[in-house]
């Protein structure tokens, strides 16, 4: 039986599979996004018992949860192209391996730049998984609308990762050292690994060139230089360091450069003429801004719930459920309301909801409570809904041959949006916090290198009070990290609502989502 050629463009190592099957495989796919997905939100609750213990400086906290969207986003193009070439099945099941093999080492890690080590190395396995998972998906369903549902599915597990990671993360603190919200990941990670060796069909693509390594270097080191600029720029003195600076300039140099490489050939890395379609770069646009504002609020929200409001790590991650749980209704609705209502009001009005989510956080009068916090958190979920339809977009918006590519980029948007939301909304809110903390009263006396411990982070200014036995000093830092919430929420919001009038103004008035 001569093997089918997917509507991707790749020829599957096999014949076609039975409906029940695919659907199978589809389980098998949908383990691992989840996985994946967990690792972005479970540290969320872990920071603070990580950093009471590790006691990293504020810019180890910042690489500690950033380094692992980071690494994704600089890799998720070259592993994407290594997929199509080497098999992505193949790239799949060794990804499981180095993401399950690295969570394994996580008890050896005993201080911060070993956290940091390991996150990077989850962040390569996890971008063998990612993309190769939107690729397996395009080898499996040809049949348009039966592809649509598909990646409905896919929205929806992520959003189901955003609920459990925080959950489960709550869960394991409660009874267990932090490091068990990495040793999680592995026997998920084997459910993964068997079901895809039974269920999943080999598929490259036929004729995709050569791989570009100079390119992905490119890539990898453009984006670094981009994020480490941005948390440079938060720090205190960064808005005048000349290093920060620099590596602004070297990321515009790299990153001009792999555009100018992959423009000028005939087989590039990346297939950069997509954004030249309006409906792609309209999804591209919203999945990108809907993630920086999820999960930059969620990690300060995370550290709210905790260190200010005094919730158990459990609590926390039953009181982060409303993203999730809202997330998921969403995208399940998402794909009907845009039937109705046309892509563009749908894909659109995402990061619409999502900046008022944000706007009640930060204009909400006297002071921050529960109530708020889970009413902003329920519509930050609900914009991220949107994100099926964009998905739809996105993948029906390119050429059929040009697939591995719309998923690498559409990917690519994500970890880069989760990796900008840290640096940028976390560095807002660390800035206004040691401007409020520093002239704390409860700081006068202090010893000098405690005092600069509480300034540094939340978490070091409660770890200082209890040695200390100084409740007010806890109470004030409570306060100043309240403030400092306030005013990331304003920022996110300005900057979701900017998005929300670009995605609007690219997208297509009454196209489907399906295409």
């Amino acid at each position: 039986m001569t093997a089918p050629v997917s509507s991707a463009g790749s020829r599957d190592g096999g014949p076609a599979l039975s409906r029940g099957r695919r659907w199978a495989a589809t389980g098998a796919l949908a383990t691992s996004l989840l996985v994946v997905a967990m690792d972005m939100t479970v540290l969320n609750i872990a920071l603070p018992a990580l950093a009471a213990e590790l006691r990293p400086t504020s810019v180890q906290l910042l690489w500690i949860v950033d380094v692992y969207s980071l690494v994704l986003a600089g890799l998720l193009v070259p592993c994407a192209a290594l997929a199509d070439r080497w098999g992505r099945r193949r790239t799949l099941l060794l990804g499981y391996g180095l993401f399950a093999g690295a969570s394994l080492l996580v008890p050896a890690a005993d201080a911060a730049p070993g956290v940091i080590a390991v996150r990077a190395l989850l962040g390569v396995g996890g971008a063998m998984i990612l993309p190769t998972t939107l690729s397996m998906i395009r080898v499996l369903f040809t049949d348009p609308a039966e592809r649509a549902t598909a990646l409905g599915v896919w929205a929806a597990v992520s959003g189901l990762g955003a609920a459990a990671g925080p959950l489960a993360g709550g869960f394991l603190l409660q009874h267990f050292p932090w490091q068990a919200a990495f040793l999680v990941n592995v026997p998920l990670i084997l459910v993964a690994l068997v079901a895809g060796l039974a269920l999943l069909p080999e598929s490259r693509v036929a004729e995709p060139g050569r791989w570009d390594a100079r390119a992905a270097v490119l890539a990898l080191a453009g984006m670094v230089l981009l994020v480490w600029a941005v948390k440079r720029f938060g720090e205190g003195n960064g808005p005048t360091a000349p290093e920060a600076w620099a590596a602004l300039a070297g990321a515009g140099v790299a990153l001009t450069w792999f555009a100018l490489r992959c423009l000028g050939r005939a087989d590039p890395l990346l297939e950069l003429r997509l954004f030249g379609r309006r409906p792609f770069t309209a999804g591209i646009v919203a999945a990108l801004g809907t993630t920086f504002s999820m999960v930059g609020a969620m990690l300060l929200l995370a550290q709210w719930l905790q260190l200010a409001d005094g919730a158990s790590p459990m609590a926390a991650g039953v009181r982060l459920l409303p993203v999730a749980t809202a997330g998921v209704a969403a995208s399940l609705l998402a794909p009907p309301l845009a039937r109705l209502l046309g892509a563009r009001a749908v894909l659109a009005g995402g990061p619409a909801v999502t900046g008022t989510g944000l706007l009640v956080l930060a204009l909400k009068p006297g002071p921050l409570d529960l109530p708020t916090v889970l009413t902003a958190l329920t519509l930050i979920g609900a914009g991220t809904g949107s994100l099926a339809v964009g998905s739809a977009l996105i993948m029906s918006s390119a050429p059929e041959e040009q697939a591995g590519s719309a998923g690498a980029l559409e990917e690519t948007s994500y970890e880069l949006g989760a990796a900008l939301g840290v640096a940028v909304l976390g560095t807002v809110a660390g800035q206004v916090y040691r401007a409020r903390l520093t002239d704390a009263p409860a700081l006068h006396g202090t010893p000098p290198e405690l005092a600069a411990q509480a300034a540094e982070s939340l978490g070091g200014a409660v770890g200082v009070a209890d040695r200390l036995a100084l409740p007010r000093l806890a109470d004030q830092a409570a306060a100043a990290f309240t403030e400092a919430l306030r005013t990331a929420g304003l920022v996110g919001a300005l900057l979701m609502f900017a998005v929300a009038a670009t995605v609007f103004a690219l997208a297509p008035g009454r196209r489907s989502a399906s295409g």
